[in-house]
């Protein structure tokens, strides 16, 4: 065989995974790191835990323009936070509501950003990618959005 010809037969294969299943990895993946943050943030059902509010009160600030501005309001803040890290995720990972908890993560990750502007090249550009790839193709067939929309036509 060629190597022209194995070339394209590894071409064949990969065009042969169906898009569903990329589509699903790109949800879970992304995902992940928005749910690991969202369970530090409480320690109970909706009990913000210390460690959260002292973050955002002494440890987070927002840099913007050559300088860095304390979170207003840090309780509120934190737990509006783990809300939609945990909501937007699980929405996300079930294929609900999709394109809107994709954009909402991709905002959140936008103010990560300006609170950790180092951790461009290392999170934040992935999980834009990602969240762009997720808002740009849908969830795909492994998906509620997919099975409303077949079923409720």
């Amino acid at each position: 065989m060629r190597p022209v010809e194995r070339v394209q037969r590894l071409v064949g294969w990969a065009a042969a995974i169906p898009m569903s299943l990329p589509q699903l990895l790109l949800r879970v993946t992304v995902a992940i790191p928005f749910w690991k943050s969202s369970l530090t943030k409480f320690d109970g059902f909706l009990e913000l835990s210390p460690g959260a509010v002292y973050l955002f009160a002494n440890e987070f600030k927002l840099h913007l323009f050559g300088a860095t501005y304390p979170y207003p309001f840090p309780g509120v803040m934190a737990f509006v936070s783990g809300l939609a890290e945990f909501g937007l995720s699980l929405l996300l990972v079930l294929g609900l509501g999709t394109r809107f908890a994709a954009f909402g993560l991709l905002i959140m990750t936008g103010v990560i950003q300006l609170t950790v502007p180092g951790g461009w090249q290392t999170f934040h550009l992935p999980w834009a990618a990602m969240l762009l790839a997720v808002l740009a193709y849908g969830p795909g067939r492994v998906s509620v959005d997919y099975w409303i929309a077949r079923h409720f036509r």
